[in-house]
């Protein structure tokens, strides 16, 4: 953990936050009794570049920001546990998840076989002989990709997540739940009136099987038959499926598969219509793959028309269409169709809800090349050098700093009550 905070450059930043009284700044108008500004956060997918969204957070909370509802997807989604797990509304629990992050080895949650991943590595690498490699391990490449319809289990990352969950005492939805209950108090300095809502937690998932976008807890309810006994890391698991890198997460026994629920009956009173607006027979098993095919960057979850009294910010992992795509192969095209689809959606809000703009924070990861030109980072890079993780987590702090310094409270509530006006 020293690595993350000790680093010199981290340490000129939290300096400069408190020089230029970012730690002072007003950024919501929702307080607890200690002075603290509550938001809601969105963060973004982006596998293991998501150690940089550890970076963002930190700064925030050491700005005196803590975050209330949370929300995310892939690499966010485990972000957003981890805050909503490690402590109760209102703590600062960065430095519990770089604990967690820096005493794992991230290489072993690729729990796959290992001579795959040697190869994928050689292709992250772009070292020689990958071709004749793939030629040597077709067999191995086949049973992966077309029978196990994935290179990874995930066994690995379930058990860690489950692990660091129930060393905090939570073991099921219910725990969770009941410990989100546990609010500080909060009033809006504006108004003065006490702050008695729940704090919200929406975990992305694609049901690939209904061919539904899924948000948990909210949604679990269709999966399991006892929904309060589940263990909150299987949101988490099914929300990093990785599509092909990690197995998707498979849930059997679904409750009433088989059968359809009654067309006649309100829309309030079932279940897979109300959520999903799925009206097929109810599948016996279902199979979850990356939040992040549907929805990488969920921003629009806590949307209410009208002027907030606190702000929803968003931290973006990657850049967003700011260069076309070359579609010369087989590569580029899938590339392009999956970048497509995990951003779209995401960006048709954006551009329907202009304001979101000043929210958002882009650490824009995969934008960052070395001397050479190079990128930096790989979202796969489970084998990343701790120097590399180390400036992943600097980057989204520098970043984080940069949003504090130009955010404008006021103005954002001025741009939503114009916004107001003219709808």
């Amino acid at each position: 953990m020293d690595q993350f905070i000790n680093h010199p450059e981290v340490h000129d930043l939290l300096e400069k936050v408190r020089l230029a009284g970012l730690d002072k700044k007003t950024y919501s108008d929702i307080v607890d009794t200690d002075g603290y500004q509550y938001v809601d956060l969105v963060q973004e997918g982006g596998g293991v570049l998501g150690i940089a969204l550890l970076g963002y957070t930190y700064i925030m909370e050491q700005a005196g920001i803590r975050f209330f509802s949370l929300a995310g997807s892939s690499a966010g989604a485990i972000n957003s546990m981890m805050m909503a797990g490690l402590g109760q509304v209102g703590d600062a629990v960065s430095l519990k998840t770089l604990k967690m992050l820096s005493t794992k080895n991230l290489l072993e949650i690729a729990d796959g076989d290992r001579r795959l991943w040697n190869l994928l590595q050689r292709f992250l690498d772009n070292k020689s002989w990958k071709y004749p490699l793939i030629a040597w391990n077709i067999r191995r490449i086949r049973k992966a990709i077309i029978i196990d319809l994935g290179l990874n289990p995930g066994n690995d990352f379930l058990d860690w997540i489950d692990k660091a969950l129930l060393e905090n005492g939570i073991r099921s939805l219910a725990d969770l739940e009941k410990h989100r209950l546990k609010l500080p108090g909060l009033v809006n300095r504006i108004s003065g009136k006490q702050i008695k809502r729940e704090a919200g937690l929406k975990i992305i998932a694609s049901d690939i099987t209904s061919k539904s976008k899924i948000t948990f807890p909210e949604m679990a309810e269709l999966y399991w038959e006892k929904p309060d006994d589940v263990s909150p890391s299987m949101f988490v698991r099914a929300s990093m499926s990785i599509p092909f890198f990690f197995k998707p997460m498979v849930v059997n026994n679904i409750p009433n598969a088989g059968a359809t629920e009654d067309p006649d009956l309100p829309r309030t009173q079932t279940r897979w219509r109300k959520h999903t607006g799925y009206r097929g027979i109810i599948p016996q098993t279902v199979h979850f793959v990356d939040g992040g095919m549907l929805s990488n960057f969920p921003i629009n979850v806590f949307h209410r028309d009208g002027v907030p009294a606190k702000p929803t910010f968003g931290a973006r992992l990657s850049t967003w269409r700011q260069e076309a795509q070359e579609v010369k192969s087989i590569g580029n095209f899938c590339g392009a169709m999956i970048s497509t689809m995990r951003q779209l959606h995401d960006y048709d809000f954006i551009l329907k809800n202009a304001d979101y703009k000043q929210l958002i924070c882009n650490i824009d990861c995969d934008a960052q090349l070395d001397a050479q030109g190079n990128r930096m980072f790989n979202v796969l890079d489970f084998d990343m050098p701790a120097e590399t993780q180390t400036e992943l987590f600097r980057l989204g702090a520098a970043k984080a700093v940069e949003f504090l310094d130009a955010f404008n409270w006021e103005h954002y509530k001025n741009t939503r009550k114009q916004v107001t006006q003219v709808t």
